[in-house]
């Protein structure tokens, strides 16, 4: 299996039990090996009392491709912390974009950036995610040895 292979593996089961995700509109644009890319539609229900995107969706947008981008090596593994800043508003009508890139992976530990752009690829948020491996995996892989 390559690693391509490994990460839409991974993002299908996944995505089957990530209620929350689906619930909120995202949708998975691409995944690679310490890649994801998601995407949502600003709806009237993400907006806050100023009318714009409310920072807690943005949030959960880029936590979620965080999560997708982490996870693409069938290593169960989880956020251990994160921050994010806003930069500019979403509003309603806007397609968010938010694109995770590992940058750091070393043993049970990985960092990861989020960058939240719109439709005219106006930076919204930046995110850095912070990841640790925990026991399990999303789906049973073959051994090389089950294999011959």
């Amino acid at each position: 299996m390559t690693p391509k292979q490994r990460a839409e593996k991974s993002t299908r089961a996944m995505w089957a039990d990530d209620k929350a995700s689906q619930w909120l509109g995202m949708t998975i644009a691409e995944v690679d090996e310490g890649l994801a890319v998601l995407t949502l539609d600003v709806g009237p229900h993400h907006c806050n009392g100023h009318g714009i995107c409310h920072g807690g969706i943005t949030f959960s947008l880029a936590d979620s491709a965080f999560a997708f981008a982490c996870n693409s090596r069938n290593q169960s593994t989880v956020a251990q912390h994160n921050f994010i800043s806003y930069l500019a508003p979403a509003h309603l009508g806007d397609v968010l974009s938010a694109v995770a890139r590992e940058v750091s992976l070393t043993g049970r530990n990985g960092i990861y950036d989020v960058t939240v752009s719109n439709q005219n690829e106006t930076l919204i948020a930046q995110f850095r995610g912070i990841s640790r491996a925990i026991n399990g995996h999303l789906f049973e892989e073959q051994s090389e040895e089950k294999k011959t």
